[in-house]
């Protein structure tokens, strides 16, 4: 979802794949009123989801977001089909909502499969809009000075967290399930993959952002991405052409570094100028607006550079984290998170289809047997990563490794792109499907425990010394 930005320079087939849908100024005019219907009940359902599961997790004792993740999936194409999505071959009889508004419109089929897709992109939209609030969110929650401290240990983790998955993976499929030499090889980019979103928000709900294991996770979680990007521009150059386009690799890692240094070193002036802005402005607004303007127009130029809009957004927030008003931001971005964000992990568990875990389809059952070797490949090509961090004594590897663990949206994208290619046949598409959903599922839960044996209480590692220290 995430980076289908990325894809025009390499596929203009697979671009059209991943973004199937109509743009919105294409909607035939008197569609627009039923569109928004179908908008407002999406999201009356998609609240209602991530609030009853948030609620229930927190009661579990297990970290909320994974109750939004389950409850997506209730409401999405797993069970009760009311938050569904084009993707997949799925249409508007599909959808229980669509239905409602096709029995009190009247609409002929033609006209609710627009209704449907055009509704579709809205709440994809929103949910990409709230990715980027969160990231935000977290760079301002981050702390820049201790984030450059574990620089050297999160890249360490990182790349090993890139090419320990990947080269497992490429060869045991190749090896012990004689597939393909270039399936094997997109298998093996879509272990690659950290859904920094989902690893944040558990580490923020969790309180330990701020510790040191929390700004290694983070620091190599936003690398990953960076490293991702990379290998499936690699990836899709090479199911396109069966060659590498050297050029736009290199394009991608010098842009990518520039990008990510050259905001972080821009910082001061970035600060001077915000708080001169905030200073000069008197009218409700006057901090949260500007602060937007800055996020959002950070998160296009990453989207324009063809890096992705959520690293843009988290720059941001690292950068506007040591301006005086920094405080005073975070309480004011809470509420808007709590508005949009549930829109983007609802989604992503709407998305996930337990179906492929069905072993009665015959189609599922070729594929079982490698996901289940993609699933520990996947773990443990990145648990391993935690016992990469040099230089800490005490540091808590066993959360940092189980932190890098989930795949999220991100793996489906690369799922989806070798799928809509033809690269992937049905068992080994099943086979990396079930693996993104393991692995985003698992993570949560298993990261509490993880810091629950943590010898330092959380107390001590998070917010509470910032704050003493303001």
């Amino acid at each position: 979802m995430i980076l289908s930005n990325i894809l025009p320079p390499f596929s203009g087939e697979m671009a059209t794949l991943i973004a199937p849908i109509p743009f919105l100024s294409t909607v035939v005019a008197e569609d627009s009123p039923i569109i928004l219907s179908g908008v407002l009940l999406t999201l009356v359902v998609i609240y209602l989801a991530s609030k009853f599961g948030a609620e229930v997790a927190r009661q579990l004792d297990f970290p909320p977001v994974l109750g939004e993740l389950v409850a997506g999936v209730i409401v999405g194409v797993s069970a009760l089909h009311l938050v569904i999505f084009p993707e997949g071959g799925l249409s508007a009889a599909d959808s229980v909502i669509m239905r409602a508004l096709q029995g009190l419109n009247q609409l002929a089929p033609e006209a609710l499969n627009r209704i449907f897709e055009s509704q579709s992109e809205v709440i994809s939209v929103l949910a990409e809009i709230g990715v980027i609030i969160l990231l935000f969110e977290i760079g301002l929650e981050s702390d820049l000075r201790q984030l450059k401290e574990v620089g050297i240990q999160a890249t360490v983790v990182a790349c090993v967290g890139v090419a320990a998955p990947f080269a497992a993976g490429t060869a045991g499929l190749m090896l012990v399930f004689h597939v393909a030499a270039i399936p094997a090889i997109f298998a093996g980019a879509a272990l690659t993959a950290t859904s920094i979103g989902i690893t944040s928000k558990v580490l923020s709900e969790l309180g330990q952002l701020k510790s040191k294991e929390g700004q290694i996770i983070v620091g190599a979680a936003v690398i990953d991405d960076v490293l991702g990007i990379i290998v499936l521009a690699v990836v899709a150059s090479l199911a396109k052409t069966g060659e590498i386009d050297v050029a736009n690799v290199i394009y991608l890692i010098v842009s990518a570094t520039a990008f990510l240094i050259g905001s972080i070193l821009l910082g001061g002036v970035f600060n001077k100028g915000f708080v001169a802005i905030v200073e000069r402005l008197k009218t409700r607004g006057n901090i949260v607006i500007p602060a937007f303007i800055f996020a959002f127009f950070m998160a296009f130029l990453g989207n324009a550079i063809h890096l992705e809009a959520i690293l843009g957004a988290f720059a941001a927030g690292l950068v506007l984290d040591e301006t005086d008003a920094r405080n005073e931001l975070d309480e004011l971005i809470k509420p808007i998170a709590d508005l949009l964000v549930p829109i983007f992990f609802v989604t992503v568990g709407a998305r996930a289809d337990l179906g492929v875990l069905n072993p009665a389809v015959p189609e599922n059952r070729a594929g079982l047997l490698i996901a289940v070797f993609l699933v520990l490949v996947a773990i443990v090509g990145k648990l391993i990563t935690g016992w990469a961090v040099f230089g800490i004594p005490g540091i808590n590897r066993l959360a940092i490794g189980v932190g890098m663990i989930p795949r999220g949206e991100v793996g489906l994208v690369f799922a989806g792109i070798g799928s809509a290619s033809g690269i992937l046949d049905k068992p080994l598409e099943v086979s990396i499907i079930i693996m993104v959903i393991l692995t985003t599922f698992l993570a949560p839960p298993f990261l509490r425990v993880a810091f629950s044996s943590s010898a330092a209480p959380i107390s001590e590692t998070t917010t509470p010394v910032k704050s003493a220290s303001e």
